[in-house]
């Protein structure tokens, strides 16, 4: 090869490198969502029916709370579930959580980025009313820029008026 192309070739590796490098952090690494059993560090199997991996909190305790309408409270629904996260979470110290805090369609994106903040925050907070660190929850809202739904009818816009916590193995998020 000569000089030129040897220097274009390395510049094209380190190229394609870099962008397997970005799209492995937007991943969550290189396992992507398989990955997070693996974080878990001796957290168990991550298995569904293992009581402190992410899987059990996910499918059983619950990740995600809904709210009403323009409305960042609680429901007794949402307080009886996050009663069980905040079990998980003091029970498995090693894990951090981050709260996404969402909105569905209507309304201006500044709007619903407000709302988004402010389910992040209800949660966030009822988690450290029960003993939850606050060092170990970080929010963030998405406003309606997430939508697990995309249609106009009441179903789907229930279901994107949410807050999702985000379970992840560490001091911090």
């Amino acid at each position: 090869m000569t000089p030129i192309l040897t220097t274009r070739f390395a510049a094209r590796a380190a190229l394609v490198a870099a962008a397997l490098s970005l799209a492995a952090c937007s991943q969550g690494g290189f396992g992507g969502d398989d990955a997070i059993e693996l974080r878990g560090g001796g957290a168990g199997s991550g298995a569904a029916s293992d009581p402190s991996s992410p899987a059990y909190f996910n499918s059983v305790v619950g990740d995600r709370v809904l709210f009403e309408v323009d409305q960042s409270t609680l429901t007794a629904a949402a307080r009886a579930t996050l009663d069980a996260q905040a079990r998980w979470l003091l029970d498995n110290p090693e894990y951090s959580a981050l709260i996404e805090g969402h909105a569905d369609e209507q309304g201006t994106r500044e709007y619903n980025l407000a709302l988004g903040a402010r389910r992040a925050s209800a949660v966030r907070d009822y988690l450290v009313t029960q003993g939850v660190p606050d060092s170990r929850l970080r929010t963030i809202s998405y406003g309606k820029e997430r939508p697990l739904e995309i249609c106009s009818e009441e179903a789907c816009y229930r279901q994107n008026r949410r807050a999702v916590t985000v379970i992840s193995a560490g001091p911090g998020v």
